[in-house]
């Protein structure tokens, strides 16, 4: 036996009930597609901070030939594009999560760098750029002579 039970029509359970499926919209589904979105834009995600003489840049690039990453600098932007081989060809996956194809991704330095100075490192499948801020950029001490 099915019980039924009629609400009359109010317009406050009908919000509240519209705000339930918001909430579950948005808590479930809503921001893992933002964050899928990243990688199908080809968006290689990387880590930057800053030294007083330089900054430091990482990507993981695992499974990545270190000539198969192109890094360029034009002015104060930094380029690093990879493509993440898919070594198995006409395999039926039963999950696939690792990331593939081309990456991309440009960074802009907000003060002067020394473009000629740029250091690249790959260790471990992690490249590492240290970028050299510029010397009219670097903190100078001051000396203060006494009498």
């Amino acid at each position: 036996m099915v019980v039924f039970r009629r609400h009359r029509f109010s317009p406050f359970r009908e919000f509240e009930d519209m705000r339930r499926r918001m909430d579950r919209c948005f808590d479930r589904g809503f921001v893992r597609s933002i964050e899928r979105r990243w990688s199908e834009r080809g968006c290689l995600p990387v880590d930057v901070y800053s030294t007083p003489g330089a900054f430091v840049v990482r990507a993981n690039v695992p499974g990545v030939d270190p000539e198969g990453v192109n890094v360029t600098i034009e002015g104060r932007t930094l380029t690093i594009k990879v493509n993440l081989p898919d070594l198995e060809q006409d395999v039926d996956y039963s999950l696939r999560e690792r990331e593939l194809g081309e990456y991309e991704r440009t960074l802009s330095f907000n003060v002067p760098i020394q473009p000629e100075a740029v250091e690249a490192t790959f260790e471990n499948g992690v490249l590492t750029l240290t970028v050299p801020k510029a010397e009219e950029v670097k903190a100078k001490k001051i000396e203060i002579k006494t009498g």
